[in-house]
């Protein structure tokens, strides 16, 4: 999937593919690229990598690389041991000096509950530690030709919905005639239905309350 397909999608549901063009490819890129950074914030699975993450030493708060939107796990420290999810509470209540324990290995990570990029450590990293983790990442500005490697093509009828609101928006008519309200309610819908579903294919209890429907 590439902005250019997207693009080409987009212009023969606003009809405007005979020339003289309505709007430029530049123009629509810029609608493109705004309907992936309005996805991301409502759906930030959809973009999840998994990578390394490097660590600041002697610290117990820690960063998520720049172009994070924000956290959704830490695996492991890499070719080292699991790293295991707590509550900061917990942790503040049963070993309050664990902030100023000596520094060592992590085995145990707690989320920034007010900065989603920013997250705990316990132990405080030694120089050199490296995680696993796997977080949403902000998709870039792409160019026409790129190939948006972060979503799967699955989505490419949502980012097209998405898209068309948004030029469609530009003008009064379509505004007005709700055209373009009929594309973000199925740029919306799309979403939430693909969110629903993880709720049958993501749990035993969900895929058997399907099949007990079927």
């Amino acid at each position: 999937m590439t902005p250019g397909e997207i693009i080409t999608e987009v212009r023969a549901l606003i009809q405007d593919t005979r020339a003289p063009q309505r709007y430029s490819d530049a123009f629509l890129l810029g609608f493109v690229n705004q309907t992936l950074k309005r996805m991301v914030m409502l759906r930030p699975d959809l973009f999840a990598l998994i990578g390394d993450i490097s660590t600041t030493a002697n610290t117990v708060l820690q960063s998520l690389p720049a172009d994070s939107m924000r956290l959704i796990e830490v695996f492991q420290v890499k070719d080292g041991s699991a790293v295991t999810e707590v509550s900061r509470d917990m942790l503040d209540q049963m070993a309050p000096t664990w902030v100023s324990d000596p520094a060592g290995t992590p085995v145990n990570f707690m989320r920034h509950v007010r900065n989603a990029n920013r997250f705990f450590l316990y132990p405080r990293p030694t120089a050199g530690i490296v995680l696993v983790g796997e977080y949403a990442q902000t998709p870039e500005d792409y160019a026409i030709g790129d190939t948006i490697d972060l979503l799967s093509d699955a989505y490419f009828t949502a980012v097209v919905d998405g898209t068309v609101y948004l030029a469609e928006s530009v003008d009064d008519e379509h505004v007005n005639s709700g055209r373009a309200k009929l594309f973000q309610d199925s740029f919306f819908a799309t979403l939430g239905a693909s969110l629903q579903a993880r709720s049958v294919t993501d749990t035993e209890e969900g895929a058997m309350r399907a099949n007990e429907v079927v």
